[in-house]
């Protein structure tokens, strides 16, 4: 048996490491490391409420606006503020506008080259190409011609030696199986989703300022003023049929590219329906309300449970039953660490107690991850869209039942075939198709209540800290593009007295707990095959699935400054 190390995972945000045994080609026991802390918490720790959000997206430096709305949303909890019609469109437009442009993202520049080689794009033929993209899509940039010239392109950057993002590949790798023309569709949709994203995002820019980081959350609504009668106003007319050309693009690039690549591409990785599985316990708080923005019953994902892939029902999300466990995370509890804390009592107190030198292998029987343990009544759980999808489908959403069955049915499949690796991709596909239609209907909804003289935005009540009680708990939670996020707080003296975000790469990744259960991450890589230990392709394949978002823009070097990035085994 070989301890297999890949350190640090790479197409990611943030830094992951994940050591497996590996025993007759397959991996038999696997653990996952977050290697970098956070310690965010602390830093709100006596600050005013009000400006929780602006602290709270520093968690992370991509996703950043959905900790500003799970911010917003603990604080008006807390406070017992209802906030207008509009700010709820308006959060619902900045939130559906990150998930679009993190799954599409996530999909060809973060993952997809875990399934496409793009060397043998080289070696394609641009006629058969164009054959297969217009057999699948209506893309106007679909001719032999286009073809050959990215064709082109791809050869010019092998020519010029400055390889940039294509440098470490594991191009040949026996696990990629797709023909070069298939490859050569996928690498052209590589860089036209390059020149998507970027306009597309403008969404961020009028509705929040700038992006990363949206400045126009506020406890209580938002700051994006639509009164015309304030100099200010930044929701006009104009601005709304801009935004509204943006999501018809939107849509149109999910139908014509994503969708279709996705379905071009997963028939030949049909066994990956098969593999990745993991727990199969799935959580989704819901998201997205049509109405008052705490009712479980207006959310375009609903809320719930699935237990034991049971999608025959659907079990109620209880907050009070969340708890950590950090006997295998680099933190103490106070009051010892064999029982896991709700986080409206969490707490951070880091103690790193693991490798001291950069090829030292983990401890597992020990504390062994930044990440502390998340639990529902005791169990893990996934979190993510194919969570929100299975939950979907088993509360009966018809919007996501018709999607799925759609999906299953091109490719002649069941149900089950969504519990697994290849089930992940699919739902993020699915889940983006949903959210470019929704966000048009918002946008017609602003631009009525614009119409007709609607425009409140912000509600001033309770905003000025003499009308607080003296203290008060609040929970906000948010459906990420990657899954259930919770942030508690505790306010006292019209100060921060705790706060705790429990985020959806914790759900995941997390370590095992006091009781040696796997977190999702680990449970999911269990009997995946490994044709080439030193090129490990097929463990990035089921971890990049969840898209894992630990924290982002920090490197991970030694004193002499040497990155690692090389996958080892021993």
């Amino acid at each position: 048996m070989a301890r297999m190390v890949v350190d640090p995972v790479s197409r990611i945000e943030g830094h992951l490491r994940i050591e497996a045994n590996l025993e007759g080609g397959k991996l038999t026991d696997a653990w996952s490391s977050g290697t970098m802390f956070r310690g965010i918490e602390m830093i709100l720790k006596g600050r005013d409420p009000r400006e929780a959000w602006i602290w709270a997206q520093r968690i992370c430096g991509v996703c950043t606006m959905v900790h500003a709305i799970a911010s917003v949303r603990a604080v008006e909890d807390a406070l017992q503020i209802e906030v207008p019609e509009n700010a709820r469109i308006i959060r619902n437009l900045i939130a559906g506008a990150q998930m679009l442009h993190d799954h599409v993202v996530h999909f060809y520049h973060l993952h997809a080259l875990d399934w496409v080689d793009v060397a043998s794009a080289l070696k394609a033929d641009p006629v058969k190409t164009s054959q297969i993209a217009q057999s699948i899509s209506n893309a106007e940039k679909s001719s032999a011609t286009y073809f050959r010239g990215i064709q082109k392109r791809v050869q010019g950057v092998v020519d010029s030696g400055q390889l940039s993002l294509f440098a470490s590949g594991y191009w040949g790798h026996p696990a990629y199986v797709l023909p070069p023309e298939v490859n050569l569709l996928a690498v052209a949709h590589y860089l036209e989703a390059l020149e998507w994203q970027k306009d597309f995002i403008r969404i961020h820019a009028v509705l929040g300022g700038k992006n990363p980081h949206p400045q126009s959350f506020l406890v209580g609504g938002m700051a994006t003023a639509m009164d015309p009668n304030e100099p200010a106003a930044t929701i006009t007319p104009e601005r709304i049929d801009f935004i509204r050309d943006l999501v018809r693009g939107a849509k149109k690039f999910v139908e014509d590219y994503y969708i279709p690549d996705v379905m071009a591409v997963a028939p030949y990785y049909k066994d990956w329906f098969g593999r990745g599985e993991g727990l199969g316990n799935f959580l989704c708080y819901g998201d997205y309300s049509s109405g008052n923005q705490n009712d479980p019953k207006t959310f375009l994902f609903p809320r719930g449970i699935v237990m034991g892939r049971d999608i025959s029902k659907v079990l109620p999300v209880d907050p009070s039953k969340i708890t950590e466990s950090v006997a295998h995370s680099w933190y103490d509890y106070s009051g010892g660490d064999t029982n896991g804390l709700h986080p409206s009592v969490g707490e951070t107190n880091p103690k790193y107690s693991g490798p001291k030198a950069p090829f030292e292998h983990l401890d597992v029987d020990k504390k062994y991850s930044w990440l502390k343990a998340p639990r529902y009544d005791g169990k893990p759980m996934e979190v993510g869209p194919l969570a929100r999808m299975v939950v979907g489908y088993a509360a009966g959403s018809p919007k996501i039942r018709a999607s799925v069955n759609a999906a299953l049915k091109a490719l002649n499949a069941g149900p089950s075939v969504l519990f697994s690796t290849l089930g992940r991709i699919a739902a993020r596909a699915l889940e983006s198709n949903i959210m470019a239609a929704e966000m048009e209907g918002w946008v017609d909804q602003l631009g009525s209540n614009l119409a007709h003289g609607k425009v409140a935005i912000f509600n001033p009540v309770r905003w000025e800290p003499d009308s607080w009680p003296a203290s008060a708990h609040g929970y906000g939670w948010h459906e990420a593009p990657r899954g259930a996020l919770g942030h508690w707080i505790e306010i006292g003296n019209k100060k921060i007295v705790n706060y705790q975000a429990v985020v959806p790469t914790t759900w995941n990744a997390g370590p095992r707990d006091a009781q040696g259960l796997k977190g999702a991450y680990d449970a999911s890589l269990l009997n995946t095959p490994v044709a080439d230990p030193k090129r490990p392709l097929e463990i990035m394949r089921t971890i990049h699935s969840f898209d894992p978002c630990l924290a982002c823009a920090v490197h991970v070097i030694d004193a002499q400054g040497r990155e690692y990035t090389i996958p080892r085994i021993s």
